[in-house]
């Protein structure tokens, strides 16, 4: 963490968040992990609280590997349970948490909610006042009907439609849910299948599937393969809190591809914070996976991924793909996987601000003999 952002947390220790304006509350989001906001402000959040209800969490999924789920149960300190427990969230419906089964008996859903997540999903649309959480693409195919994923009977498209309607906020959680992800990338049945994100088609908003459906709902995506768990908890916390009122400061809030601007900074990539980002600045670059230099000629796409990963970690803040030796595959991107594919393969003759990465070599090798020639000179002259 840099000095700057722990000055700012120390500031904010002092704050009580109930009287921060929002501009400063999005800060405090910004400089701390969900277990330094929730541990912070854990009085002001209980008193927050006694004002609201239990807020529901109604949590789908689409096409998708569960992987964004899993970075959520992997959270730590707090981990989920403790999270749903400060925030006072009732998470009321998780297909792979739900341990009851869609029974069907002569075309009618046989049981109570109890037993059939059929009828609990059912009933928690009708009473209406949740959080919709949605994991995972949604196909339009094969033919606008939306059955290449059917769940408990009915397309999931339609799921989609019936749990939006009385949702008081919408947000897509990972890749495939803000704009198609994996699932919608080019192939010779991508038309047939027409996989697509809550409100985008990978960066065309006006394909996403609730627009398809005539549904004019605000959603707020949290994208990446998979999110962050900070993201997603530090978003619908602030929803609940009251912090982010829906519609009205979406606007401002989030960016052009309804990213919120605090965790995916329009003027701020991952290259910036990169810890090889003085390998790349000399132009030392790894050729082999496994070195300790800039990853560029590996394919990294740090310089075009929009998201704080760098400063933010994962695992506990401890690292993030490219300090492990991983390449950035910009996952957080609307057009993820087509604009980052191939994954490990050079971009030729594209560099940081369209500068070819093998001159910005050329250049540090230069600058780095300038360096040393000057060196020499003032050893001679001081008559070394």
């Amino acid at each position: 963490m840099s000095t700057g952002i722990k000055n700012l947390v120390r500031t904010l220790d002092s704050v009580d968040f109930l009287k921060m304006d929002r501009r400063t509350f999005m800060k405090a989001l910004g400089a701390m992990g969900a277990a330094a906001f929730l541990n912070t402000y854990q009085a002001d959040m209980v008193k927050a609280l006694e004002e609201f209800p239990e807020t529901k969490l109604l949590w789908i999924h689409g096409s998708e590997c569960t992987g964004c789920s899993e970075s959520v149960l992997n959270a730590g300190n707090p981990d989920l349970v403790q999270a749903l427990q400060k925030l006072n969230i009732n998470l009321a419906f998780h297909e792979t948490l739900c341990a009851q089964q869609g029974i069907w008996n002569d075309g009618k859903l046989v049981n109570n909610a109890e037993l059939n997540s059929e009828i609990l999903q059912e009933e928690i649309y009708k009473e209406g006042k949740y959080i919709l959480v949605v994991e995972g693409s949604i196909p339009n195919g094969p033919d606008g009907s939306g059955r290449y994923l059917v769940i408990g009977n009915k397309p999931f498209k339609q799921t989609l439609g019936e749990a939006a309607k009385n949702a008081v906020a919408v947000v897509a959680v990972g890749s495939c849910a803000a704009y198609g992800g994996i699932t919608s990338a080019d192939s010779d049945v991508a038309k047939d299948t027409d996989y697509r994100g809550v409100a985008f088609a990978k960066d065309d908003s006006s394909k996403g599937m609730l627009k398809e459906l005539g549904i004019d709902k605000p959603v707020i995506n949290i994208p990446g393969c998979p999110a962050h768990p900070d993201w997603v908890l530090l978003t619908v916390g602030a929803v609940i809190l009251g912090k982010i009122k829906i519609p009205d400061d979406l606007d401002t809030l989030l960016d052009e591809y309804g990213r919120p601007k605090v965790f995916f900074p329009p003027d701020h990539v991952v290259h910036d914070n990169c810890p090889r980002r003085g390998y790349y600045d000399r132009g030392e670059f790894d050729e082999e996976i496994g070195g300790p230099g800039c990853l560029w000629k590996l394919g990294c796409k740090a310089p075009y991924a929009h998201a704080d990963c760098a400063i933010r970690k994962w695992n506990g803040s401890v690292s993030m793909c490219t300090q492990a030796g991983g390449p950035c595959i910009a996952c957080v991107e609307p057009g993820f996987p087509d604009t980052s594919r191939p994954l490990f393969v050079e971009r030729e003759d594209i560099g940081v601000a369209g500068t070819n990465i093998d001159t910005i070599a050329k250049v540090a090798v230069g600058a780095a003999a300038v360096a040393a020639g000057v060196h020499a000179v003032r050893r001679m002259g001081k008559g070394e």
